[in-house]
């Protein structure tokens, strides 16, 4: 089960449940205090909250059919770096001089945690993502992503696309927040699966496809067996000394590398496809 925001074709936004292929509506004026898709998500039982905001009045559609928005309200987007052993190693290949801090912070208890996106700066699927126009070389970074409730619950899952700019955070690892966070960096969607609802993490499969000019133009998959930290600890570190009353989505870092005479280019087509939840596309601008 799934729950996630289309766009209508009157623009109107809805909140909806996603089941067995298709999509029911959600009445949010049915219960108090209950207006948004994350307060949805943040409720004690947000499965049972979603049942009982079914409109009885409206008739299911097929899943496929629906324009996804993405399951983003006020809540702020961080990411993990450094997560996984492939990760690590393309960035200590890709930094000039500064390659010890890399392994130093993929075996310390303290993980690398950084803001990546506001919701206003949040990339809906199906919209473009950016390469920076000063960089050479820059990547998708597709990743896990955990929806995150104020009291730092893991209530659901969703897809990530941490765009990064390889050489300027290469250059300098103080440049990180330019290679991570500028216009159009971070896109999210298209659906929440619900922590219940979510199969055993460590056989989850993530896969990245890269396509140009209608061909394959790379393709990894990881899983997320190969995360070296737990999504718990993860966000336990998050909470350390912050607060997010409106909750936050944590990015979980990337297994999966292009090899380093890849970078993306306008026109290409990035999916990520995550077991369980499925898959977020985005055209390169």
């Amino acid at each position: 089960m799934q729950l996630g925001k289309v766009r209508r074709p009157n623009g109107r936004v809805g909140v909806v449940l996603v089941e067995s292929g298709h999509v029911f509506d959600l009445d949010m004026t049915r219960k108090p205090g209950v207006h948004t898709l994350a307060d949805v998500l943040h409720a004690p039982d947000p499965l049972r909250l979603a049942r009982e905001l079914i409109d009885a009045g409206s008739t299911s559609e097929p899943a496929g059919r629906q324009v996804y928005l993405a399951p983003v309200d006020k809540q702020e987007v961080w990411a993990a770096g450094v997560t996984y052993k492939r990760s690590k190693v393309a960035r200590e290949e890709e930094s000039k001089g500064a390659a010890q801090f890399y392994d130093k912070v993929y075996t310390a208890p303290r993980p690398e945690l950084f803001l990546k996106a506001t919701p206003a700066r949040v990339v809906h699927p199906g919209e473009p993502v950016k390469v920076r126009a000063d960089s050479t070389w820059s990547v998708p970074e597709p990743e896990l992503a955990l929806v995150v409730s104020p009291d730092l619950r893991i209530v659901g899952y969703t897809v990530g696309n941490d765009m990064s700019a390889r050489d300027i955070e290469g250059e300098n690892p103080l440049y990180l927040p330019q290679a991570k966070i500028y216009k159009q960096s971070c896109s999210i969607g298209p659906l929440v699966t619900l922590a219940a609802k979510m199969p055993p993490l460590a056989g989850v499969e993530i896969k990245l496809t890269i396509k140009r000019g209608g061909t394959t133009a790379f393709e990894g998959s990881t899983t997320l067996e190969q995360l070296s930290r737990t999504p718990e600890s993860l966000v336990e570190w998050l909470g350390k000394e912050n607060a997010f009353p409106d909750g936050a989505l944590l990015l979980t870092g990337t297994g999966i590398v292009p090899p380093d005479e890849f970078t993306l280019k306008p026109g290409d087509a990035v999916s990520i496809s995550i077991t369980g939840i499925g898959t977020l596309s985005n055209p390169v601008v």
